[in-house]
């Protein structure tokens, strides 16, 4: 069986009896043993330490129920794309593993070079080193360690255009080869490492000496190995593309067009334009943006993210003194939308508007977690509802704070839960009730409370009010007259112990922050500690980060840290 990412569109070819086929674009094929995907270059397999950003792996294992106990069987550098398979039952794992070990998968990789091949086809044997990040290719030692890999290569350049590039930093024509590498042997780097001892560096790998580009210019094409199950050869492709932009590939993987049309589409340096956060909108685009946008940038996202009207904000760390209508977004290009307007995520319907000063009505990178409010799943064999561990007596019930626009709180109805939101904002508060309105909703069968989320937490602990769910996710720093000044380092411990008393034996708490110098390992400290002060202890817990869309890069470190606990 053959599998393209291109003839799919990126879906399951057979999802698994029972799984309902909700499957990401990002995934070829799926059948009781395996989960097979497209992985785009800038994302790690799996997450390399437990702060940073999901990997794909973590990602899909913390997404569908089906896939809490998917295993590495294979990885793919953080900047190599292309095909990926998970194991999903032992047998599979156990089947998977001998392969791989026993060299017995056929892999195939293509991948450009802009410099000259000494000959046509040829195979490369060496030992290989570890130096640092690097490795460095030694005389073979006739040991079955070596590393072997087999290249061909086309025997003519290509001039190519790169549409994408004109107007940035990396050049928009180039005079490529093409080559084709067979790794028999399964070590890290050993593709680069070999091409660049040749003297055909890939291009984009910087690190191995090759010009630099957008992106390292190698996919791993095609594989094919024996059915773990039905003992037949199975083969999967998914052609490359090193034309198309990269932050493309990776949004594509995740975003289903179907159910979500709002999402990051470029996120400052780490997707190469530092100062740069541009955001699809259903009908338009938001730049946000430490200045104006020069017009090669306009033209750039214009070509790029084609939409009725590119909309500019000023970022918000730079405007802190400017007043809320200069703050407020201003169209640069095209016809501006009507007010307000709707917005897809995740099948859900959202009022969105772009006169309402730096807020539009929706902060897309808590889209994973309104996600789980909507599924019930965390992640990891983390249910919201859990029978086992709280007997369900009742209506569920979630208690959403600092609501906003009640984003959380209509995923949360949605699933069935009885929603109290709360917030300082009555003018929000009527925007959640239109947002409930939106997906069919009775706001009527909720509450909607306006105030103090401290003063109403006092009041339900003199009445004995519990809930089976509380959401904190409050502003990093905010001033009211009523409230006076909350700061999320200072505040929101002692926010989360008086949460914990509001909170059913085995209810779950949520809290999260965008703080950006607050560090998750710091976060996380600190929240637990806070869960222990008020004298009950964890039962579960998940730590997840912001979305894929937002991707951390040293250049870009992450903000977003959030929590999920369930207290005893």
């Amino acid at each position: 069986m053959s599998t393209s990412a291109a003839e799919n569109h990126g879906q399951a070819s057979n999802p698994a009896p029972g799984s309902g086929g909700a499957c990401p674009p990002c995934v070829l094929y799926e059948d009781e043993h395996l989960l097979v995907v497209h992985k785009p270059a800038g994302w790690n397999t799996h997450a390399p330490s437990p702060w940073a950003g999901e990997g794909i792996y973590d990602w899909l294992r913390n997404r569908e129920p089906r896939w809490a106990r998917l295993a590495i069987v294979q990885r793919l550098d953080k900047e190599t794309s292309g095909i990926l398979v998970f194991s999903k039952t032992e047998l599979a794992n156990r089947s998977l593993t001998e392969q791989f070990t026993q060299h017995r998968v056929q892999k195939r990789y293509v991948f450009w070079t802009d410099r000259p091949a000494p000959r046509r086809a040829w195979t490369t044997r060496s030992a290989l080193d570890r130096a640092g990040p690097r490795r460095i290719s030694r005389t073979p030692t006739a040991h079955p360690s070596d590393a072997i890999t087999r290249f061909e290569m086309d025997p003519e350049p290509v001039a190519i255009t790169v549409p994408w590039a004109v107007g940035t930093a990396w050049p928009a024509s180039l005079r490529i080869w093409q080559g084709r590498a067979w790794p028999v042997t399964g070590k890290t780097h050993q593709i680069r490492t070999h091409a660049a001892a040749e003297g055909i560096p890939i291009l984009g790998d910087s690190l191995y000496h090759g010009t630099p580009w957008a992106r390292l210019c190698l996919h791993a094409e095609e594989l094919e190995l024996v059915h773990p199950a039905t003992g037949r050869p199975i083969r999967f492709t998914a052609p490359a593309d090193f034309l198309t932009w990269p932050g493309h590939w990776l949004r594509k993987a995740v975003i289903e067009p179907d159910l979500t049309d709002a999402h990051r589409c470029v996120h400052g340096a780490a997707d190469g334009w530092p100062g740069l956060y541009l955001d699809r909108l259903g009908p338009c685009l938001l730049a946000t943006a430490d200045r104006p946008l020069t017009e090669p940038a306009r033209a750039w996202i214009l070509h790029q993210f084609p939409a009725r009207a590119l909309y500019y904000k000023p970022h918000p760390r730079r405007p802190a003194h400017l007043p809320p209508d200069q703050v407020a977004p201003g169209p640069v290009h095209g016809v501006p939308v009507s007010e307000p307007f709707l917005i897809r995520e995740n099948g859900l319907h959202f009022e969105l508007s772009l006169r309402e000063g730096g807020s539009v009505g929706l902060f897309l990178d808590q889209r994973d977690n309104r996600r789980r409010l909507l599924t019930g799943y965390v992640g990891r064999g983390f249910w919201l509802r859990d029978p086992a561990r709280t007997p369900q007596t009742g209506p569920w019930t979630v208690l959403n704070t600092f609501a906003y626009t009640c984003g959380f709180s209509v995923a949360a109805a949605r699933a069935g839960a009885r929603v109290t939101s709360v917030d300082l904002s009555r003018k929000y508060l009527d925007w959640g009730r239109r947002n409930f309105l939106h997906n069919g909703l009775d706001p009527a069968a909720h509450d909607f409370l306006q105030g103090d989320v401290r003063d109403w937490f006092r009041r339900w602990q003199r009445q004995g009010r519990t809930f089976d769910l509380i959401l904190l996710d409050p502003p990093t720093f905010s001033r009211s007259k009523s409230a006076g000044v909350f700061q999320v380092e200072k505040d929101l411990p002692g926010l989360v112990t008086a949460a914990v008393t509001l909170l059913r034996p085995g209810g779950v708490l949520f809290v999260s922050s965008n703080k950006e110098d607050w560090s998750p390992a710091d976060f996380t400290r600190v929240m637990f500690e806070s869960v222990r002060a008020a004298g009950r202890n964890l039962l579960q817990h998940l730590y997840v980060p912001q979305p894929p869309d937002f991707p951390i890069h040293r250049d870009e470190p992450g903000y977003l840290k959030t929590l999920w606990c369930r207290v005893e």
